[in-house]
């Protein structure tokens, strides 16, 4: 069934999708002059968070707890899963550094391995007892790491990743632990998970409106005539009135669709719930569906430049795949840059050679890094960065300070964590 909204531009039809980054409602911080950005105010699962939407980096509830200390439902002692020599967690391993740890938190210790942290195990303080893990992609081995804390600590709660990512902790142990803890009558805590989404979605929509430029532009001929001192115009094209097809349309694709939209482009999209966009009276988008196969087949057939950003889950892996390529608009552009995993890289290949997209810029691979000898590195219609276009001067850091003046405070305060995911999904 597709759906119009007169008073917006957004146009649907549903079906099924596992999408890219998390959404939600946004929910229950409000006030004068502050309040919590709504991704989707139909959603009632998760909330999330953007840090560009925010008026503040620290919280309400670090504001509340500054000046009512008694606010408090619960300590919080945590363990910090990262390396000790990582600045970027300076917020939370050294304060001083910044502001203190909001109170009724205790860091216990820094570490990589569970042996780092061997004078907790057989303590029987009760202020000893971990109940939040900070896991940092910076640990080595967080994959294997992350089970084994859960198993030798039951008493965590809360794992928060400081990445947008949670790939580098799925395994097939912490599903089969996280389903098999959720049907245990033994009333086993099941520990929240939450990461970093909206934390890098601004520089990525940037990354995004640079690709396309990029192309329509035709900046490789620009450098080669300026290398060669070559005075020769030539017509370039507009984005405006061009449609940009987003794959996985959460934080990072809406961030996209912003930008996108201030250009004049037309804007289609998939994930997996496409109904809360239309409640959400989403006026970024023109055109939202699910995304079974007929409906990426539509959107390559249509779209002058498809974006990529859905994440790397057992069910998106390979979705973008020949078929997908076969229907492509001929002379489009591909732009990936949510997870290498999800296209069929020998089918983007042929598509690159055989003429039918005109370009590609891939921040993103599935073997990282990219190998010498990769067939992309001698195509010259392809643009390559060292998935490194979310890497600000300070955006590792800022991760950190989301967890320590924002949902910490809300786990001190009882309240709903933001940015909730489910590792058996993968996002």
């Amino acid at each position: 069934m597709r759906h119009t909204l007169s008073n917006s531009r957004l146009s649907t039809s549903t079906c099924s999708f596992s999408s890219g980054s998390g959404n939600g409602d946004g929910g229950d911080v409000g006030g004068a002059g502050y309040s919590i950005p709504r991704a989707d105010p139909a959603s009632t699962q998760y909330k999330y968070w953007n840090r560009e939407e925010y008026k503040s980096k620290k919280g309400k509830y670090n504001y509340l707890l500054k000046i009512s200390p008694e606010s408090i439902q619960k300590e919080a002692r945590i363990l910090c899963l990262a390396d000790p020599n990582d600045d970027a967690n300076g917020p939370l391993i050294d304060p001083s550094l910044s502001s203190p740890l909001p109170h009724g938190s205790t860091l216990l210790g820094v570490g990589t391995t569970l042996q780092d942290f061997d004078h907790l195990i057989n303590s029987s303080s009760s202020s000893q007892e971990p109940n939040v893990l900070f896991l940092s992609p910076t640990c080595p081995n967080a994959r294997t790491q992350l089970p084994l804390f859960l198993s030798t600590f039951p008493s965590i709660e809360w794992v928060h990743c400081r990445s947008a990512g949670i790939d580098f902790i799925v395994s097939p142990q912490l599903s089969t632990d996280m389903t098999s803890s959720s049907s245990s009558p033994n009333n086993k805590i099941i520990p929240k998970i939450t990461n970093a989404k909206g934390q890098f979605s601004s520089t990525l929509a940037e990354y995004t409106m640079m690709a396309c430029a990029y192309f329509n532009k035709n900046i490789p001929r620009l450098l080669q005539q300026q290398s060669q001192q070559q005075w020769t115009p030539f017509e370039v094209e507009e984005l405006r009135g061009k449609t940009m097809g987003i794959v996985g349309y959460g934080d990072i694709g809406r961030a996209c669709a912003k930008l996108a939209h201030v250009y004049g482009m037309r804007i289609v999209a998939l994930r997996r719930n496409p109904h809360l966009s239309i409640q959400a009276k989403d006026s970024m988008c023109d055109a939202i569906n699910g995304t079974g196969r007929r409906s990426l087949q539509t959107l390559m057939a249509e779209s002058d430049y498809i974006v990529c950003s859905a994440p790397s889950t057992i069910e998106t892996r390979g979705m973008v795949d020949a078929d997908a390529f076969r229907n492509v608009k001929r002379d489009a552009v591909f732009i990936n840059l949510g997870r290498g995993p999800v296209v069929d890289e020998d089918a983007l290949v042929e598509a690159l050679r055989n003429g039918r997209l005109r370009g590609a810029a891939l921040d993103v691979f599935t073997t990282e890094p990219l190998p010498p000898h990769h067939p992309f590195w001698s195509l010259d219609n392809v643009l390559i960065s060292p998935h490194n276009m979310d890497r600000t001067k300070t955006f590792m850091r800022e991760a950190t300070e989301f967890f320590v003046h924002e949902n910490l405070p809300r786990f001190l305060c009882g309240k709903e964590l933001l940015n909730r995911v489910d590792v058996v999904q993968g996002y």
